[in-house]
């Protein structure tokens, strides 16, 4: 069950429903949901509003109510087909008849009490709901009208009322069991045990969905809106903000707190209660992310958000006779809680000479008077300074979970106000950890908002520290795309990838700065070159002490595979296409995933299996949300697939193959891929990553080289031998052509055994339109059970290698961020 809210803007005219009711019906394919609305965008204000000109006397509440009524007929009209229409535009008028008599007992009685009000304002849910209830059965869905009302009881404290959650949830549990259908609910309003209608105060139709979602035990609660998510800081002020993927509830409590208007605290806490996950999402831009508000904390950055609360005062209340004299805390606090005044920020000295308190600017006045006609004796016996006011201050709060585990966050906050010539009048800081707050002048906010944003999320690009070992056809071009994409990456991703050390088989160099990757030579070039020593250059990559260091592996040595523990003990990431570590023993795959886990660093093979092809990710994004893989068919080797799709255009397989070798699409001794043995790593490695506990003697394979070609002394005579085979290879394409099939070499895995072979496969198979040097992966899973999951693309060739580890190492300094 997912609970699904959409706000005014989402709501406001018939362009933007139409948007709504398409992820209503996408949703409703996948779950099982129950929709709360807001009213159409504006109308709860234009009715308050009206209330208010009738209270006064003023009759031009009744243009007011009479452009409402009408822009709900139209809605009604674009939305639902004309013979369909009557029932709705009943109902809408008898709501309209309801109130243009309420208003004329307001105008008359020039009275409008907060219970008038709640009643008033109830009518915008009810009418958007019923309306756009009704316009989804046009659109196939069996839909249910419910008026909060019904269901959620409350005090009577109108205009925020407060919910008995026992009935409450008896009440919802109850009506969902009896009432079939998708509920599309009324947000905002409820009603007392008598009947009376209340309302839920600010966000109050979020707050009903909560409500929902926790008296459901729902799975999620999607908030839908019209930004795309919470924003790193107000994005008004700070034109760098970005959506922050996923905060804590605590995270989220905090900035809403201090002005992030996404979500209010009320709205969480049923939800919370329940610890059910909350998604803030756009309505105008539904593929977006969002932001998920749950429990977890997940590494990342030091801070989430910064956020920021004007029209703020400073009271400060000093005196010398406050010195060690007990009870003073309890009389201020006391004084400013019998006065109505919500305190926003406390900071004490620890000499106890002084308190200052923060509240919000409009109720300074009362805060002042209550505190001192609290301590008039202590006032006029000089025991305590008239109390002094500070005003036109904003408060400043970075707010984060991974404060609490890093050192370092006061400082660089505060650094950062200082530089920017900020001056901050008062600190708070919980022992939680979770907030630093300070206030500023109002005049200094957007300085010190874009001051705090730009220390903590762009203060300076992410660098990447790369030492690459392979400078062949991959790493060449590795260096090339860096060299290329550089200056857009720190442009537009703020990261900076610079290579410090470089190797071959022969010979390695380093550079403290960062090589010229315009004009990078070849390790044996480059100044300071020194032989090769696998050992050495590991230690040299840890005593050079870069932060985010990756260790990039272009080879397919054993050798180097065999290092990779080490490097990660150190802490280093390490992003390969070597697939010897991981089709090596099973005890060693795992061996290594744990170790990055431990040491919180990434290990990035992506281009293992299908060069950059995202296929790993892909399976392993399968496998954490709970998937899990029945079957996977895979072509798997570009070079094999370029030789058999060539093979069909009448060239000898011979000549085939030594193309392939010249293209660079197989290995430097191409009987390499035709033994299937490179095929039967990557079926191992895609297994593995499918949790299932294989190893390579589990692999069937059958090998593509001619028996007495297989120990030739050298490739030359290798291809002089295969040519005297050029004619079984034709009969088999003869074979598989007059049964309407083609030929491919492909693995297959099942019940944790594989099979590595060619296949002669007909139309209806998906491998059959494969061309080239194009990999293609079938995934057959519990979720993808009648149709596949299809991967394909390019699964040979330096370039797109080296894209995939490029794309790896990008992927490594957004995990960070």
């Amino acid at each position: 069950m997912k609970i699904l809210k959409f706000g005014g803007s989402s709501v406001a005219n018939q362009e933007n429903i139409r948007k709504v009711f398409q992820i209503i019906k996408k949703q409703a394919k996948k779950d099982e949901i129950a929709v709360v609305f807001s009213a159409l965008g504006g109308v709860t204000e234009v009715l308050l509003r009206s209330a208010v000109k009738a209270r006064e006397g003023d009759k031009s509440y009744t243009d007011e109510i009479k452009v409402l009524e009408d822009r709900h007929y139209d809605l009604v009209r674009q939305l639902i087909p004309i013979q369909q229409q009557s029932t709705v535009l009943t109902y809408v008028k008898v709501r309209f008849n309801e109130l243009e008599d309420l208003f004329h007992g307001i105008y008359l009685i020039k009275e409008c009490s907060p219970k008038t009000l709640d009643y008033v304002g109830s009518f915008g849910e009810r009418l958007s709901a019923f309306v756009l209830a009704e316009a989804l059965k046009v659109e196939g869905l069996d839909t249910h009208y419910l008026d909060a009302r019904e269901v959620i009881r409350t005090n009577n404290r109108f205009g925020n009322a407060k919910v008995d959650f026992p009935v409450t949830n008896d009440l919802i549990q109850d009506y969902f069991h009896s009432h079939p259908g998708m509920k599309i609910i009324t947000g905002f309003v409820a009603s007392t045990e008598k009947g009376e209608t209340t309302t839920l105060g600010r966000s109050g139709s979020d707050y009903t969905a909560a409500i929902f979602a926790s008296a459901l035990t729902a799975d999620l609660l999607e908030i839908w809106t019209d930004v795309s998510g919470v924003m790193t800081s107000d994005p008004r002020l700070v034109y760098s903000a970005f959506t922050i993927p996923q905060l804590t509830y605590n995270e989220a409590m905090e900035l809403s707190h201090f002005g992030a208007k996404v979500i209010f605290p009320a709205t969480m806490q049923p939800a919370m209660r329940k610890g059910i996950p909350i998604y803030i999402k756009n309505t105008f831009e539904p593929e977006h992310s969002g932001t998920l508000i749950n429990s977890d904390a997940p590494t990342g950055k030091l801070i989430k958000g910064i956020s920021s609360l004007a029209g703020i005062s400073l009271l400060n209340i000093q005196g010398a006779g406050l010195i060690e004299v007990v009870g003073v805390s309890y009389r201020v606090f006391g004084a400013l809680a019998d006065a109505g005044v919500n305190v926003i920020l406390i900071s004490q000295a620890s000499s106890e000479h002084s308190i200052c308190v923060a509240i919000r600017t409009n109720e300074v006045h009362l805060a002042k008077e209550a505190i001192e006609k609290e301590f008039i004796n202590e006032i006029r016996n000089g025991e305590m300074d008239p109390v002094i006011v500070v005003s036109e201050m904003a408060v400043v709060a970075a707010v984060g979970e991974n404060m609490k585990h890093n050192p370092g966050a006061s400082g660089r906050m505060f650094m950062a106000l200082g530089r920017n010539n900020v001056n901050v009048y008062a600190i708070a800081q919980g022992s939680s950890e979770l907030n630093i707050s300070a206030v500023v002048s109002q005049a200094d906010l957007q300085k010190a908002l874009n001051a705090l944003h730009e220390a903590f999320f762009l203060s300076e690009n992410k660098v990447l520290h790369v030492f690459l070992i392979g400078v062949g056809l991959i790493g060449k071009a590795l260096i090339r795309m860096i060299s290329l994409q550089r200056k857009k990456l720190q442009k537009e991703n703020d990261l900076d990838v610079q290579i410090h050390g470089i190797a071959n088989s022969r010979f390695m160099a380093f550079h403290e700065d960062g090589f010229d990757l315009a004009n990078c030579p070849a390790p044996e070039d480059s100044k300071g070159a020194q032989p090769m020593d696998l050992q050495k250059f590991i230690t040299q990559m840890e005593d050079m002490n870069f932060s985010n260091t990756v260790f990039v592996d272009c080879t397919a040595s054993q050798e180097v595979a065999d290092t990779y523990e080490q490097v990660l003990e150190a802490k280093v990431a390490i992003v390969t296409p070597n697939k010897k570590a991981n089709s090596g023993s099973l005890e060693n795959y795992k061996s290594l995933k744990k170790l990055a886990y431990k040491r919180g660093v990434k290990f990035l093979y992506e281009t293992n299996v299908a060069a950059g092809l995202p296929v790993i990710n892909t399976l392993q994004d399968l496998m954490l949300s709970g998937d899990k893989v029945l079957r996977i068919e895979a072509v798997l080797s570009g070079s094999m697939n370029y030789i058999f799709s060539e093979l069909e255009k009448g060239a000898p397989f011979s000549e085939v193959v030594k193309v392939a070798k010249e293209k660079g699409y197989t290995e430097p001794d191409p009987r390499d891929d035709l033994s299937g043995m490179d095929v039967g790593r990557k079926i191992l490695i895609l297994g593995r990553e499918a949790e299932q506990d294989l190893h390579f003697e589990d692999i069937t394979i059958q090998s593509m080289v001619p028996e007495d070609c297989r120990e030739t002394a050298s490739i030359e005579e290798f291809f002089v031998k295969l040519q005297a085979h050029d004619g079984e290879f034709a009969q088999m394409l003869e074979t598989a052509k007059s049964k309407g099939e083609k030929l491919r070499f492909m693995a297959v895995l099942e019940n944790g055994k594989a099979k590595v072979g060619l296949n002669s496969l007909d139309s209806s198979h998906p491998f059959y339109t494969l061309k080239g040097s194009d990999n293609m992966i079938l995934f057959t899973t519990e979720r993808y059970h009648d149709f596949p999951m299809i991967i394909r693309g390019p699964g040979a060739g330096a370039d797109v290698t080296a894209a995939g580890v490029f794309a790896d190492v990008i992927r490594l300094g957004n995990f960070s961020r």
